[in-house]
């Protein structure tokens, strides 16, 4: 009865932990109040509405446009070609700004 008691509580634990803890964005619950900007975590970030493919300069629908991860920041893109364009050489497209960031991110 002891053992079963004891796995009992630590299930219970583990399960209140996933639930409402630590693990929360690992079961798609957990933290939503986050701003929109690309530093936060992938469980509680929440992707602007609309987003500049660097590529072209055009104004994009981020729920619908595809999307590419460099150095930390999500990029988005109005076709699959213009994200394939810019995985090959990310820094052309990217101003100095953000050249700085990436820079910066890699030697973190």
């Amino acid at each position: 009865m002891n053992t079963l008691l004891y796995f009992a509580f630590w299930a219970g634990l583990f399960f209140v932990m996933m639930r409402f803890g630590c693990g929360a964005h690992v079961m798609g619950h957990g933290h939503h109040g986050h701003s929109g900007n690309n530093s936060g975590p992938a469980g509680g970030w929440t992707p602007p509405t609309r987003d500049i493919d660097p590529v072209c300069g055009m104004n994009v629908e981020t729920n619908t446009a595809k999307s590419s991860v460099y150095s930390g920041r999500v990029y988005y893109f109005c076709s699959a070609e213009h994200r394939d364009t810019f995985e090959a050489a990310p820094e052309r497209y990217l101003g100095k700004q953000a050249r700085a960031l990436a820079t910066e991110h890699r030697h973190a």
